[in-house]
Order: structure tokens, then C-alpha cells, then sequence
């Protein structure tokens, strides 16, 4: 039951913004930004556009507080994949709507080299999985005398989308990561419905009269990506590191000291703008810098 079922008399906002890439810094900053200016302009209604295999779990889960905090209803377009840290997200959302052929789950933690983490970290997923889950209520119903608890998301299988010893019958044995498919997702409540399209979307949550604003990505939501790369700021680090050592072998030179600078305001002014980075940290960083010289 559409939450805008009643008759359209007035135009609806709704603003839509996509996930269609890896879960990180940018991607938390830019949902950030989007959901603000989703406020500030009344929307009716948000829709999150999502094709993504995942990537950092703090990102997605800052992602997921923004989510749940929101005034406004939030739903997502699954749109083929919401695996790893973008299951977090989607099942966060008011509603799922899954395309034909899509996938949800496997949220395992795991390293760079694609290894689980030790179970301190799988602890923690799975247990904001299952929070998550029950985040959108439950209804207890008496049944011959019996009191029979139903969530809207069963907690079982998001907590079985990260650990492989939870067992779900008929759906994932020991020693499986739960996945659903579109049709599994759907029979089980971890979908509202089926759609191929943002509009289609729009047209089973009962909207007819509505203007539809898209987040732009700005040049400096690019820059920023580009500079919090894990790549790349290991990159800055050896050019650094690198750049001190070269001046300090042969002091007088100049350019290798221009280099770890340049590297260092590369490294530090990204964070400094996310709120990653302190001024005393970066001072800090400079201060050393200095007592090394």
C-alpha cells in the first residue's frame, strides 16, 4: 500500500539520486548533500537509484543513518545489484523495488584481497543488518491462541547475508552467504515490488502528478572522489615520505621537498573538507615535519 495512494491533487517533489558506484567517502559525502537539498526543497518522496557491489563498510553505514534519520520516505530502485555494503543501504529504505534478474545480500566483511575479516568485524555487520531489519517494525498476530511475530524484514536473513553458519530453510544452508534473487526477495518482504524504470517506481507508489529533480554531481564531488581514493592517498603517503627523505639527503635541492608538500596539501585538504581530518592533526603532521628538518 503506496504511502501517496490518495488522489493526486497537488504536484509531488520527488527527488532522486543515485548509488551506482563504490560505497566510500565520496559517495557518504554526496548522499549527504543530496538528502539536504532533498529538505530544503520539501520533497515528497526520495528515490535512490542503485547498481552497486558494495565497498566501505563505515561509508555505507553513515549511509544507512542518513537513511533512517530522514523525515522523508526513502525508497530504492535495485537496479540489478544491491550486494556487500549496498544491501546495508537498501534495506534501510522504506521500500525495495527490484528490477528483473536482481540480487540482494552477500554482505560478508571482507579485506582488499577479498578474504573475510575475523569475526569482530563480521559481529558488527551483522548485527546493523539486523538492526536495520527490525528498524521497520514488526506485527504480532494471535493465531489459535498462538503468538506469532512477524517483521516486515525478517532479522534472520540480513543477518544470514553476512554470516554462513545461520541457516534459512529452503533458502541458505550452512556454509552459504545468503543472496535473494528478484523473486526471492519479493516472496520473502525484502522487495515491495518489481520495476524496470524510476517511473515505473513512481507509478506503483500511486503518483501521477509529480516533478521528478535528479542530483547533479559537481566537479568538486569528482575531485574529492578522486582524491580519497585508497590508491591514490597511498600514493600521496610515498611521494611524502619519499620527498623527506630525498631533501634530507641532499639538502639545498628543493624540488623533492615541493613534491611531499604538494603531496601533503593533496593528502590533508580532502579530509580537512569531508571532516576526516583536524587542524590539530594536520599541524601536527607538519610539526613533525619540521622537527625532522
Amino acid at each position: 500500500i503506496s504511502f501517496l495512494s490518495k488522489a493526486q491533487d497537488d504536484e509531488k517533489i520527488i527527488y532522486k539520486f543515485n548509488i551506482k558506484q563504490e560505497i566510500n567517502e565520496s559517495m557518504r559525502r554526496q548522499t549527504q548533500k543530496a538528502f539536504n537539498e532533498a529538505k530544503e526543497m520539501k520533497a515528497d518522496l526520495i528515490i535512490i537509484h542503485m547498481n552497486t557491489y558494495g565497498g566501505r563498510v563505515d561509508a555505507a553505514d553513515s549511509i544507512r543513518n542518513t537513511i533512517l534519520n530522514c523525515p522523508i520516505p526513502v525508497y530504492v530502485f535495485v537496479d540489478k545489484n544491491a550486494t556487500s555494503a549496498g544491501a546495508l543501504i537498501a534495506i534501510s529504505c522504506d521500500s525495495i523495488y527490484i528490477s528483473k534478474g536482481g540480487t540482494i545480500g552477500a554482505a560478508t566483511v571482507v579485506d582488499q584481497s577479498g578474504a573475510p575479516v575475523p569475526d569482530k568485524y563480521q559481529s558488527f555487520m551483522r548485527k546493523k543488518m539486523k538492526a536495520t531489519a527490525e528498524s521497520h517494525g514488526k506485527d504480532t498476530i494471535i493465531q489459535d491462541g498462538d503468538t506469532i511475530i512477524k517483521w516486515k524484514r525478517d532479522p534472520l536473513l540480513a543477518m544470514a547475508m553476512v554470516d554462513k553458519d545461520i541457516i534459512v530453510p529452503e533458502l541458505s544452508d550452512s556454509g552459504k552467504v545468503l543472496s535473494l534473487s528478484t523473486e526471492e526477495a519479493l516472496m520473502y518482504g525484502y522487495a515491495e515490488g518489481r520495476a524496470q524504470s524510476i517511473e515505473e517506481v513512481i507509478r506503483k507508489a500511486g503518483i501521477e502528478n509529480y516533478k521528478l529533480v535528479e542530483y547533479k554531481v559537481s566537479a568538486v564531488d569528482h575531485m574529492i572522489g578522486f582524491l580519497t581514493n585508497p590508491m591514490f592517498q597511498g600514493l600521496l603517503i610515498m611521494i611524502i615520505m619519499a620527498g623527506i627523505y630525498f631533501e634530507l639527503q641532499t639538502p639545498g635541492v628543493g624540488f623533492p621537498l615541493i613534491a611531499a608538500l604538494i603531496a601533503g596539501i593533496l593528502y590533508f585538504a580532502p579530509l580537512y573538507i569531508e571532516g576526516l581530518a583536524a587542524n590539530w592533526e594536520i599541524l601536527i603532521f607538519f610539526v613533525g615535519v619540521v622537527l625532522i628538518a
